[in-house]
């Protein structure tokens, strides 16, 4: 390892327990993600999308003065064209990402409905039902699975169809469909469009940067009305639709006593069987013959959302806690499914005695345990899993830097939870939010979304972002690593509204039981803002689409080809987006001025790239405030409301809820 690890004191997390092991990881010389951002620059010319290496004639580098004018390619491809090539290559490895996991994920649905799996079994009929209707299924009086089956089968035609639409695109108000429609990016299949991305951005093909950005959102809309809702959907349906649960989130949820199981990725079928087993008796007897007083399971990232939102399992963090996690020397068995894995984590380990386990055959590690994951066989899988750890319990023998620091959340806020909240089972609509907006007691919504970053402060633009909003009466949706930040902060409390949030805000979430920020659950999930937001459409009162709409996507800290794949979506779909840090496509104005302006004029939707933060806030609240103009709305004024209907009050539902209570899936 270089030596210049242990360089001046600098803040590498705004999490103050991942600062802590952080710091005690330098004096132990222990290389992290932060010393090797810190040591190593992103290429200048690759870093604004300058560089184009789609054939073995360049890589050619797009540079000097008045380049987007008077300089070429080998091929003569202009900058704007290189610009827009790499970042709809960009947007298109996203949405092969979260295509596959819905693929996934329809094929554990499938095996479920066929009897191939003992292990899995539908939890939500009603969810089911729900997508059944969508998906033009009859249900009523047929077998469960056989119900399953066909929409199972109708989903992965998604995959593969090669004319036509995309199933989940009539879920969106038809104002914003016949915008797809007039600049022809509905998406066909969501393969059909990876492929034809790919395709088109090769040396001697597509060449109007216009073209290739239409592409781009066309197979971007593929995933966020395909892959990633056919992810949030049929795992609704297996595993159960979330509602409001209790959770802690830090680094501090391991257990010096305990075994400790990570489970950590983006796919919750291995996690959902091992949350299922380590209170097994058997186990529980093997983990104490050990030495150990029980077993206790963590989460990383994605797959932490996951179980976090169905069953309260503590998440350690987001993408930059997976090394510091590793550090505590507390992590008996650290399980990896897909996307967002570093394979720096391996060694990090050799120097503790943490067992790595990599189960999918899309992510081997070299110097890795391999135990590739079998939905036919799930729970002897897990089983085996929880088997390794407890065996590896005994073997702690270098002390690492523990925490004990901890804050409590509130998760588990899914689309249908939403509606139900504002009414009960007999009332629920989104008109009381539609309602809180149009009055200013609500100003706005923002997505806060994306990745944590190690060139920055990790976390930390995700938190400032958080508190701002939130003082300004934003309502805010969470997903994925934002969630993760804002949880390991104590964000996720109904108290944090007191505390913090506007005079109007906080009133709405006084009178609802929420917090100012809800947990919606994983990357792929930011499809639930998409139904939200069609949701509210229908109700009438703000926007007949969801562009217009006073709302905003945020991914302060954005890191992955994912991260493009959803902002291009959110774009095409009318919501304004802004990305944190230096712009992939900074090279090319030309680029630029579609990407904002074009974009905005067909869809009402935008991406910008940003890295200050206070201009990210001022941005974001500069497009809701004008979106409330367009839309004739009361101009927001803190603490000045207007007249609107009452918002239902926890005593109130209650009322209305003696003939019911309330289970997952109310719809």
């Amino acid at each position: 390892m270089d030596k210049d690890i242990k360089t001046e004191k600098r803040v590498r997390s705004a999490s103050a327990p991942a600062e802590f092991i952080l710091d005690w990881g330098v004096t132990q010389n222990i290389e992290s993600c932060f010393d090797r951002a810190q040591r190593m620059k992103p290429c200048p010319i690759g870093h604004v999308g300058a560089c184009c290496k789609m054939c073995h004639m360049g890589p050619c580098r797009l540079v000097g003065k008045n380049a987007e004018e008077s300089v070429k390619g080998i091929c003569g491809a202009s900058l704007a064209t290189v610009t827009a090539r790499n970042i709809v290559r960009f947007a298109s490895a996203g949405t092969a990402c979260h295509g596959d996991h819905g693929r996934d994920m329809v094929f554990t649905l499938l095996a479920v409905a066929n009897g191939e799996t003992k292990d899995f079994k539908i939890k939500d009929v009603r969810k089911l039902y729900k997508i059944a209707g969508i998906l033009d299924i009859e249900f009523e009086g047929r077998p469960v699975n056989d119900v399953a089956k066909d929409v199972a089968v109708k989903l992965l035609e998604d995959f593969g169809r090669q004319r036509g639409e995309v199933n989940f695109i009539k879920r969106a108000p038809k104002k914003t469909q016949e915008r797809w429609r007039k600049w022809g990016i509905i998406p066909r299949g969501i393969d059909r469009e990876n492929s034809e991305s790919l395709d088109r951005t090769t040396m001697g093909m597509d060449a109007d940067p216009d073209s290739l950005l239409l592409q781009g959102l066309r197979n971007a809309l593929a995933n966020g009305w395909g892959g990633s809702m056919i992810s949030t959907e049929v795992t609704d349906i297996l595993f159960g639709t979330p509602m409001p649960v209790k959770a802690e989130a830090s680094l501090g949820i391991f257990k010096e006593e305990e075994v400790n199981i990570v489970v950590h990725g983006h796919e919750p079928s291995l996690a959902e069987m091992i949350v299922d087993v380590i209170s097994e008796p058997d186990l529980m007897a093997y983990a104490k013959s050990k030495g150990a007083k029980g077993i206790n399971l963590g989460g990383m990232c994605c797959t932490a959302n996951e179980v976090l939102m169905r069953h309260g399992i503590p998440t350690a963090g987001g993408f930059t806690n997976q090394e510091p996690a590793i550090m505590t020397g507390l992590i008996d068995a650290f399980t990896v499914d897909v996307q967002c894995i570093m394979p720096a984590i391996v060694e990090v380990a050799k120097k503790f005695h943490t067992k790595i386990i990599t189960t999918s055959e899309k992510v081997k590690i070299p110097g890795a345990l391999h135990i590739q994951f079998d939905e036919h066989r799930a729970k002897e899988i897990a089983r085996e899993v929880v088997k390794i750890a407890i065996d590896n319990y005994s073997n702690r023998t270098k002390k690492g830097s523990h925490v004990t620091e901890k804050f409590p959340l509130i998760g588990g806020f899914s689309h249908e939870y939403i509606e139900y909240m504002q009414g009960g089972r007999w009332r629920a609509s989104f008109r009381p939010l539609n309602d809180a907006i149009m009055a200013g007691r609500i100003r706005g919504v923002v997505g806060l979304a994306g990745c944590d970053n190690p060139r920055f402060p990790s976390t930390g633009i995700h938190k400032y972002l958080a508190t701002e909003l939130i003082k300004n009466d934003v309502l805010i949706v969470s997903t994925g690593c934002s969630s993760a930040a804002c949880g390991g902060s104590g964000y996720l409390t109904p108290e944090m509204a007191l505390e913090n949030a506007g005079p109007g805000l906080r009133e709405v979430c006084e009178a609802i039981g929420i917090p100012p920020i809800l947990h919606l659950g994983a990357c792929v999930d930011n499809t639930r803002i998409l139904t939200i937001a069609s949701a509210m459409a229908a109700e009438g009162g703000l926007s007949d689409e969801i562009g217009g709409m006073p709302a905003v996507g945020i991914a302060p800290e954005w890191i992955t080809e994912k991260a493009i794949s959803i902002g291009f979506y959110f774009a095409a779909s009318g919501v304004p987006v802004i990305f944190g840090g230096e712009s992939p496509v900074g090279a090319s104005k030309e680029v630029t001025r579609i990407m904002t302006e074009v974009w905005f004029e067909r869809f009402k939707g935008a991406l910008h790239f940003e890295p200050d933060p206070e201009k990210i806030l001022a941005l974001a609240l500069d497009y809701i405030d004008k979106a409330r103009e367009a839309l004739k709305l009361k101009k927001y004024e803190p603490g000045k409301f207007g007249t609107e209907k009452v918002l239902m009050d926890m005593a109130a539902r209650r009322e209305i809820e003696k003939a019911a209570k309330p289970h997952i899936g109310i719809y």
